[in-house]
């Protein structure tokens, strides 16, 4: 019966460490926008008292699990003074066949996006990509870039570009196989 157990609790963490070991082969890279360096401002927003050129940046990404079904990507400031970060994009339902985004795709009336992606409400109160505008004075905020493989072709709850980021994020929490991040700054 030990022998059993054992088995068992060596079968479950040697498929979880698989599944970590998978999920550290994912990558995600711009050409625009790197891991550590500075936002440049063709990729700042233009509101707000910021004049930069709210140009969301090409985004490549490879290594996702081959059972993927879609992917999600968002862009997510933990140091706005809010109390609960700031949304700057959230993209969801983009088919697993992609593996990029071109630079200016957060722009929606571009329609750059693969077909059946989605692009939800921002904390800007639109859709698409919101770029940084930290407060005047501020330290330099950390923009976390992210993309996500999802276990599903849609998300759930998440049906149309009116959803909150919060509810796609609490979708991805319990949907995601594996995810890349780069962090990169920006101040004022």
């Amino acid at each position: 019966m030990h022998n059993r157990i054992l088995g068992a609790v060596v079968a479950v963490f040697g498929s979880l460490s698989a599944s970590v070991a998978l999920a550290q082969n994912m990558t995600l890279t711009s050409a625009e926008v790197s891991d550590g360096s500075t936002i440049k401002d063709a990729q700042v927003a233009n509101v707000f008292g910021c004049k930069g050129g709210n140009i969301s940046p090409s985004l490549s990404w490879s290594g996702a699990p081959s059972d993927t079904k879609s992917f999600a990507v968002t862009v997510y400031d933990p140091d706005a003074p809010t109390g609960s970060g700031f949304w700057h994009w959230v993209v969801f339902n983009i088919p697993a066949s992609t593996t990029s985004i071109p630079l200016g795709a957060g722009d929606v009336k571009k329609k750059l996006m693969p077909k059946g992606a989605v692009q939800s409400r921002t904390d800007f109160g639109t859709d698409g990509y919101g770029g940084p505008c930290p407060p005047q004075g501020d330290k330099p905020h950390h923009y976390i870039f992210t993309v996500y493989a999802v276990d599903e072709d849609k998300l759930q709850f998440a049906k149309d570009h009116n959803v909150s980021a919060a509810v796609v994020g609490f979708e991805l929490h319990f949907h995601s196989k594996a995810k890349a991040s780069l962090t990169a700054t920006y101040g004022r």
